[in-house]
């Protein structure tokens, strides 16, 4: 008789968040009250999926977790995965995962197999949960996904059917309750699970499991980072403030392909010449920053901008956290945020929202 194979060993690091909450009907609020633990109990569909090792790091909702955090995740994770497990399915408040996602995503180099952060819109014993089906799906591509990437695991629509990966860098929250609230920008997601237990592969541009790959942690982060969105009244002694106050570098979100007004000018010049690092990305939603289409954009270029394709500038704010973190030099900078590392940056956008995936 051929012997079992075993299950994989998936880890589920609680941090909070609406997934890991349930509702006070006393007061109506919702308040942090289920742990990893208890969710691998209430949920045995799991233990069929994989031998799931619980573990609470943080009980924190999103808006609370800091870089520092984030640091702890990454090296939490990367012992972990040290450890020999199939993957990590970390559960995230969804405010904030986004930032979360991306910054796992540069902080963990080289991933011999996945890690999955997810979360839910409404607490777990509400009727009308997200939390069952998303957790299921996330440690079922923990175990046994053809990929090594961070990726987010959130419904794909508002019925309990299908839940969508998507890469942690091209991912945002676009709706404040709805279930299907996240979506891949300018590029497609991983794939999609169906049931919480079939998976479909929606590219085949991804990172490949491999066991044997050697992880690289490099998880520390600069807080000394600002994100600043352009607007028609923007006043420049802001970007004036950030020097003086010592920040390292700053993203602007422009217009359009990335256009800042000429009132802005003398103040970005001096950040240059004080050695702060700018970056731009647009505040459209798709599309990718051109510096070089009007006068406007080539004198942000002179004054030494530097553009970033289509990154989302939430993304670009966590990647410039991270690269002032782990490289010394101004050059090194700039190479590291300019590059892609982890899906960032996609070569060709689809030009368009995407709500649905489906044929």
């Amino acid at each position: 008789m051929t012997p079992a194979k075993p299950s994989p060993r998936v880890t589920i690091l609680g941090t909070g968040g609406t997934i890991a909450s349930r509702v006070d009907y006393r007061t109506g609020a919702v308040k942090p009250a289920v742990s990893s633990e208890e969710l691998a109990e209430i949920l045995p569909e799991l233990r069929e999926l994989a031998f799931i090792e619980p573990e609470v790091i943080l009980n924190k909702y999103s808006e609370h977790i800091t870089p520092s955090d984030w640091t702890t995740m990454a090296q939490i994770t990367a012992d972990k995965i040290e450890s020999g497990v199939s993957g990590v399915v970390i559960l995230h408040g969804t405010d904030t995962l986004g930032y979360t996602a991306a910054a796992l995503s540069f902080a963990l180099r080289e991933l011999p197999v996945p890690v999955v952060v997810v979360g839910s819109q409404r607490s777990s014993d509400r009727p009308s949960s997200d939390a069952a089906l998303n957790l299921i799906s996330a440690v079922a591509v923990a175990a046994r996904a053809p990929f090594a990437e961070v990726t987010v695991a959130m419904h794909e629509n508002l019925s309990d059917d299908f839940v969508l990966l998507h890469r942690a860098t091209r991912v945002r929250k676009n709706h404040t309750s709805r279930r299907d609230a996240f979506q891949t920008i300018d590029s497609t997601p991983l794939g999609r699970v169906k049931g919480g237990s079939e998976l479909e592969l929606l590219t085949d541009d991804y990172l490949g499991r491999d066991p044997a790959r050697e992880l690289r942690l490099r998880g520390r982060f600069n807080e000394k980072v600002a994100l600043l969105k352009f607007y028609p009244s923007f006043d420049p002694s802001l970007i004036d403030f950030l020097v003086d106050k010592g920040y390292l570098g700053f993203v602007l979100e422009g217009s359009g392909l990335g256009h800042i007004n000429d009132r802005s000018y003398r103040s970005l010049e001096r950040a240059s010449e004080k050695g702060v690092h700018v970056f731009v990305t647009s505040q459209c939603i798709w599309g990718r920053t051109n510096l070089r289409v009007y006068d406007t954009g080539r004198d942000l270029l002179r004054l030494g901008v530097v553009p970033l394709e289509n990154m989302l500038a939430e993304t670009a704010l966590v990647k410039l956290m991270w690269a002032l973190g782990n490289f010394e030099k101004g050059d090194e900078v700039v190479e590291a945020v300019k590059t892609n590392i982890a899906g960032e940056i996609v070569e060709r956008s689809l030009g368009g929202p995407q709500r649905g995936f489906r044929d």
